[in-house]
């Protein structure tokens, strides 16, 4: 039986892609995964996440890889529930990547509060019928979906290191990071807008840009 793990990196990250990342291995083999050590990309050292990724390809039939850039992010996530439509656009992707990979049954990282409803929108993109695991921390209860998570972790970093290599460092990305928050800022601040690899709708770079709007305005009237 062929089982496929499948799991993201970057959902929350207001800066570079979002990636799903899928492995297909024989059932048998699952157990080859547990000896090499794969576990929740998140515990591990980005060092240790580049060294497991080079054994997990070796050892796995196949692996999917599908990035989102942020302006795909904002296009679908701009409007209405913005929490509702990434959840949905999470589970088409992942169904994008299940496709690639053909497996017997998937085991996936649910994204929504509701792992029930995540499964049916997944199943509901995919042309075959399939048996799906849809569960809250996978990636720390299934090797496969670790193997999966240490895959999508590893490209994320990769995409992450080329943009600070042009654009200077910006810190992890995400919201909590003040590096982050001030580079948005400074990207208002020198060129009115923000460059393509910043996702536009989420809550802190409106915030900031709606600052900046405001602080403008504040000069013109005066």
């Amino acid at each position: 039986m062929l089982v496929a793990g499948v799991d993201d990196a970057g959902r929350g990250s207001v800066i570079g892609p979002l990636v799903i990342a899928g492995v297909l291995i024989k059932e048998r083999d699952v157990l080859k995964l547990v000896q090499l050590g794969v576990k929740d990309s998140k515990l591990l050292s980005p060092e240790r996440r580049e060294m497991l990724a080079v054994e997990i390809k070796r050892i796995v039939q196949k692996h999917s890889v599908i990035k989102l850039s942020p302006k795909e992010i904002d296009k679908v996530v701009q409007t209405g529930k913005r929490l509702h439509k990434l959840n949905r656009l999470e589970a088409r992707t992942m169904a994008k990547a299940i496709e690639l990979l053909e497996p017997d049954i998937a085991y996936v990282d649910a994204s929504d509060v509701s792992e029930e409803r995540f499964k049916q929108h997944i199943l509901e993109c995919l042309p075959f019928e399939i048996e799906i695991i849809s569960e809250h921390k996978a990636d720390r209860n299934y090797p496969i979906v670790s193997a999966a998570s240490i895959i999508a972790k590893v490209e994320r970093d990769r995409a992450i290191a080329e943009l600070k290599e042009k654009n200077g460092d910006f810190g992890c990305g995400y919201p909590t990071d003040s590096k982050t928050t001030n580079f948005l800022k400074q990207c208002l601040k020198r060129f009115g807008d923000y460059p393509d690899f910043i996702r536009k709708s989420w809550k802190p770079a409106k915030r900031a840009k709606k600052e900046k709007d405001s602080h403008q305005k504040k000069l013109i009237l005066h």
